[in-house]
């Protein structure tokens, strides 16, 4: 059977139940991925987005001595206090003492020794003391600090966005495959040794130009989850992938890849992201000259103190 045989048949597959699909409107949707592209930069530039990321600081057990001085540990840009506190950690996680005399927060109410829920648990700590904020982070098993600056002035200057121009084209039909049950995937990430595991339930079929792809899908929520490459990671976009979200399908499998939604992972954008990269089977062999692109000026990778 030829490729545009195959396509056929796969499209034909996809249409198949239901009434047909109401006429497109490319004013319409090409507003809609323009009023995502916002969104998009003004979740960048949140307090909880990744432009006033400072630094990440990956701990052992032991003690870490942090502050602006230049005896600490863990070392903060210079408008921080000279000595903040200790970071403890243990088997119980990771607990902070704070300087007497040091002004330390935590939701709003100030605090002298906390120990620092990480992200993996219901209720995350956030710290914060002056400008900066930091967070815990767990990875594969090993701790570390994220260190936010809310004042950093990469936030201010930073953007526009670059983007490939919207092409409804590559906004395709696919279909999940599912695995006989769902499978823990081994994925690495921009940080040597570190890995990213998450739950698969199967791989996603698609055509472009006649020709069949596919993708493995990662469960996030109730979404799928994409980390994928293709042939302009090599000029135009972030050589470790971009991301990609789909609508988790109904019970026919059905769903719909939109690759002018796909964006770059936080890696692109500073050095203390711990982005997984595009797995092997999930590079395509073509370009995909849809979503975001890749702009080298608008990553951040001086030290802490700006």
């Amino acid at each position: 059977m030829n490729k545009s045989l195959v396509a056929i048949c796969f499209v034909a597959l996809l249409c198949s139940c239901g009434q047909s699909e109401p006429a497109f409107d490319k004013a319409a949707y090409e507003a809609e991925v323009l009023e995502w592209r916002e969104g998009r930069l003004a979740r960048l530039k949140a307090p909880t987005g990744y432009l006033n990321q400072i630094g990440l600081f990956w701990l052992e057990e032991g003690d870490y001595r942090f502050g602006s001085g230049a005896d600490n540990d863990i070392r903060l840009p210079a408008k921080a206090a000279s000595s903040i506190g200790v970071f403890e950690v243990n088997e119980a996680g990771v607990r902070m003492t704070a300087e007497a005399g040091v002004d330390v927060f935590s939701d709003d109410e100030p605090v002298t020794s906390i120990l620092i829920l990480d992200d993996t648990t219901e209720a995350p700590v956030q710290v914060t003391h002056r400008s900066f904020a930091w967070t815990v982070v767990q990875r594969d098993g090993r701790f570390a600090v994220r260190v936010r600056d809310f004042e950093h002035p990469f936030v201010a200057t930073f953007g526009p966005l670059p983007y490939f121009a919207v092409d409804p084209s590559l906004r395709v039909a696919a279909i999940l495959r599912r695995y006989d049950e769902p499978r823990i995937a081994d994925v690495e990430t921009v940080i040597e040794g570190l890995g990213y595991h998450p739950e698969s339930p199967g791989t996603v079929e698609f055509v472009i130009d006649d020709d069949t792809y596919e993708l493995e899908a990662y469960t996030s929520g109730d979404r799928l989850f994409f980390v994928f490459g293709d042939m302009t990671n090599r000029d135009d976009t972030y050589g470790a992938g971009r991301f990609l979200y789909a609508d988790a399908p109904g019970e026919d499998g059905r769903t719909v890849l939109d690759f002018n939604l796909a964006y770059s992972p936080p890696c692109a954008f500073n050095d203390f992201s711990t982005c997984p990269v595009a797995s092997p089977r999930n590079r395509l062999p073509i370009r995909i000259e849809a979503g975001e692109k890749f702009e080298p000026s608008l990553h951040y990778s001086a030290d802490a103190g700006y």
